[in-house]
């Protein structure tokens, strides 16, 4: 049981005991209120909560469903920033993607890089060679992670799909890949286990003020109408792409702005993109992009253009699509990918600090805090890697004001050691012994061998809760009446008892990443799915109508450009 809210773990986060959840927002007043559930808001709200505080989070979309589940996936150090010579935006981060590291490493795997360097291009051997030691040293790199340098042959051999004309060398560094919406729920997922109390698809549609103070919100449940009040001492705008939306809302929208960047990524089967190995290379217009392998998948990105559109929905462009195509059949010549080759796409906004002057790619990734008259606490910029330490600097200012307004006992941060939900293995060595042993349960239980294995990697130490569901589905008729796998079945339920699944598109995006990685998964199962989940909820046919569409919609986008936003 959880001692704060009374509830169990599940029901504290359960999309079938929603209807409570959101009573509950209007039934206490909070000492914190934050708004927006992305990994920044997700953060702050773990961060506060270990420290004591009362926490309510709400969101007017599902949880990651802007900027955090549209990123590169990469827990990164920024090595680019180094050649903009943002040393503490380097420093900071390269320690911090470690952290993410130990603290979920079911979210969170080491990939070595490559960057090869040619003729002409933005890294010479030399510049490289310096860089990544400096890298090294800044983001203090574990011995057997430090960077090494190869011969052409070497760096052909560890790619050869890479282009030769040209080529001096390669260097060789480690990075972090991740599943940035997963990271998102795991950290959500503890901030609740901590006693937090998070919603989505909940919007702030006003502030409430007592003597020209923030003191809450007027929000109001998008899925059933229903309005309330939430009552907090402080509240924090964590918002991303809409921050300064509430700024303005609030009439404190002055001094730096937001300015949003998007990014697009492509994704590929092997079959037609059989990368060996991840690449970080220079573009024709001397930008730099990634190539990454995954779950038998190639993705590669990222565009970097200024945004005006609709913020909820960047789509991808054919001038997006053009570039990026260009760029990969430019470095990797051999694989001549076209349109068609396309099995999905993600275009996701970065909400930047504006510098006046400067192109998309040179506005500096450093996130700011901006604290209003009214009270309102806002916070922009910053990178997925940075998340943690954002958070901390966000408490820390609300520490600080609530303590000179006599609140004591407000604890340190602790979210430095705090293993996320699922990341409870005592390191990241204990990972593979760990995944081992639970597919080995997994199979005994009635799941394929990949099954079991790929539910352990996903899940980490929760995959117990997941395997605990096996008996009570397995042979069991589906509330609809319709056909699901076991594996889909206790991933699906798992879903929507523990991770606040609501719609189908909140499973199929960002609970599974299947629209991205395995669309033939998706168009398999999702009439399925979705009966499943419209039984459980009792959806009207409108309801069930609308979320049907909204996923086709999500699926026609993933393949098709749009001519302009």
């Amino acid at each position: 049981m959880s001692k704060q809210t009374g509830m169990t773990k599940q029901g504290a986060f359960s999309a079938l005991n929603r209807e409570q959840l959101y009573r509950s927002l209007g039934e206490e007043t909070f000492d914190l209120l934050v708004i927006g559930g992305g990994i920044t808001g997700a953060g702050i709200a773990l961060d506060a909560q270990t420290r004591g505080l009362k926490t309510a989070l709400v969101d007017m979309q599902d949880f990651a469903a802007g900027t955090s589940s549209r990123s590169t996936k990469l827990v990164h150090g920024g090595l680019r920033y180094l050649k903009q010579l943002e040393i503490g935006v380097v420093a900071e981060v390269g320690k911090e993607r470690a952290i993410v590291y130990e603290n979920g490493p079911h979210v969170t795997t080491p990939e070595w890089m490559l960057l090869p360097f040619y003729t002409g291009g933005t890294f010479g051997k030399f510049s490289t060679s310096l860089g990544l030691r400096v890298y090294d040293f800044l983001a203090g790199v574990k011995r057997g992670e430090r960077r090494k340098m190869f011969s052409v042959d070497e760096t052909m051999s560890r790619e050869p799909l890479l282009k030769r004309e040209g080529m001096k060398g390669g260097g060789y560094y480690v990075e972090y890949r991740t599943d940035d919406a997963r990271l998102t729920i795991e950290v959500m997922k503890k901030a609740v286990d901590m006693g937090a109390l998070s919603i989505p698809y909940v919007k702030v549609e006003s502030f409430i003020y007592e003597n020209g103070r923030v003191v809450g919100a007027n929000v109001r449940d998008l899925l059933s109408g229903a309005e309330s009040k939430v009552r907090a001492v402080k509240v924090v705008n964590a918002t991303g792409p809409w921050v300064d939306t509430l700024r303005e809302q609030d009439g404190s929208k002055q001094g730096k702005t937001v300015h949003l960047t998007k990014g697009v990524h492509l994704v590929f089967d092997q079959s037609r993109f059989p990368l060996h190995q991840a690449v970080y290379f220079d573009t024709p217009d001397g930008r730099m992009v990634f190539a990454i392998p995954r779950d038998g998948k190639t993705y590669i990105g990222t565009t970097d253009t200024n945004y005006k559109a609709d913020k909820a929905h960047p789509r991808m462009t054919k001038q997006d699509l053009d570039y990026i195509l260009q760029a990969a059949n430019f470095m990797f010549p051999s694989i001549k990918l076209k349109a068609s080759d396309v099995e999905s796409s993600w275009a996701g906004l970065r909400p930047l600090i504006h510098q006046e002057g400067k192109d998309p790619s040179e506005i500096s990734r450093k996130d700011e805090v901006f604290v209003a008259g009214s009270g309102l606490i806002s916070i922009a910029g910053g990178k997925l890697t940075g998340y943690r330490k954002m958070a901390e600097s966000v408490v820390n200012t609300v520490s600080t004001q609530l303590t000179a307004e006599g609140r004591s006992g407000i604890r340190p941060s602790g979210t430095k050691n705090l293993p996320l939900s699922g990341g409870d293995f005592g390191g990241s060595a204990q990972f593979p012994a760990f995944v081992a042993k639970k597919t080995e349960e997994g199979v005994r239980a009635g799941l394929s061998r990949e099954e079991a294995e790929r539910l352990a990697r996903h899940f980490g130490t929760n995959v117990d809760q997941v395997l605990g569901l096996i008996p009570q589905y397995k042979g069991q008729p589906t509330a609809s009446g319709q056909e699901l796998s076991l594996s889909l079945r206790i991933e699906l339920m798992y879903g929507l008892e523990y991770e606040l699944t609501t719609k189908p598109a909140d499973f199929w995006i960002r609970r599974t990443g299947n629209l991205l990685f395995d669309r033939a998964r998706v168009l398999q199962w999702k009439d399925a799915v979705h009966a499943e989940m419209a039984a459980l909820f009792g959806w009207s046919e409108e309801t069930s109508a609308a979320y049907a569409a909204e996923l086709e919609q999500e699926l026609y986008y993933a393949v098709t450009p749009v001519d302009q936003e």
